[in-house]
């Protein structure tokens, strides 16, 4: 890959089953040079030996996904970083050629639950990140390393982390959004509930941008 080097960086917390699907998709990739980066940050499962045959590189870090992806990205070789959730799924066909010449930017999603609401919530998420220009981490978020070092990272911060970076690396530029779609568990709003999840994360955003601390959030998100 000349000129263009893309490591995929995953942060999990006790994802095995899920880890192994994801990583099984990637290898195709893999062998295309593509370096996978797998940052554990706790798992009390097989998560680590699950991903040790698969990946590149498997590394331990202090729990939380801006800790974890900020460790991936000190050890990755590329000069693209992608970050990537364990039950997102990539574009059948990507290819690290389809970053070049972009800062950085992210996909619009599809939901894997059959319900028509989780139609309407898929247009609706891809619509307001395109309006917005700030996307999530459902929605494989990648960026240029130098730009990436050039801002310090993610932020340190329990959650919100990928819309907290979106609205530094939009100050530079506007994100480049691909067009295929990137295919990311519904299991959330399977688990929690379609009408309380999409109400509980329109909360969380609007709280986040009115300046309630992301450690207050994440007690909400995570009551655990």
């Amino acid at each position: 890959m000349a000129g263009l080097q893309l490591s995929i960086v995953i942060p999990v917390l006790n994802e095995g089953a899920e880890l192994t699907s994801c990583l099984q998709c990637l290898q195709g990739l893999r062998q295309a040079e593509v370096e996978l980066i797998v940052v554990d940050g706790g798992s009390s499962d097989d998560s680590v030996e699950r991903a040790t045959a698969q990946a590149d590189l498997v590394i331990n870090s202090p729990r939380g996904r801006s800790l974890q992806m900020n460790a991936g990205a000190v050890e990755a070789c590329g000069n693209y970083l992608l970050f990537l959730h364990s039950d997102t799924r990539l574009p059948v066909g990507f290819s690290s050629h389809w970053l070049s010449d972009s800062v950085w930017g992210f996909f619009p999603v599809k939901l894997s639950g059959t319900s028509w609401a989780f139609r309407v919530i898929e247009r609706a998420m891809s619509c307001r990140a395109r309006f917005s220009g700030i996307g999530t981490g459902d929605q494989a978020l990648f960026v240029r390393r130098d730009i990436f070092d050039q801002i310090g990272g993610f932020a340190a911060i329990p959650l919100m982390e990928d819309v907290e970076i979106c609205r530094r690396l939009k100050v530079l530029c506007p994100p480049k959004v691909l067009s295929p779609t990137v295919l990311t568990s519904a299991r959330r709003w399977q688990q929690r509930g379609i009408v309380s999840t999409v109400l509980q994360m329109w909360w969380l955003r609007l709280a986040f941008f009115l300046g309630v601390s992301p450690a207050r959030l994440a007690r909400r998100y995570y009551p655990e």
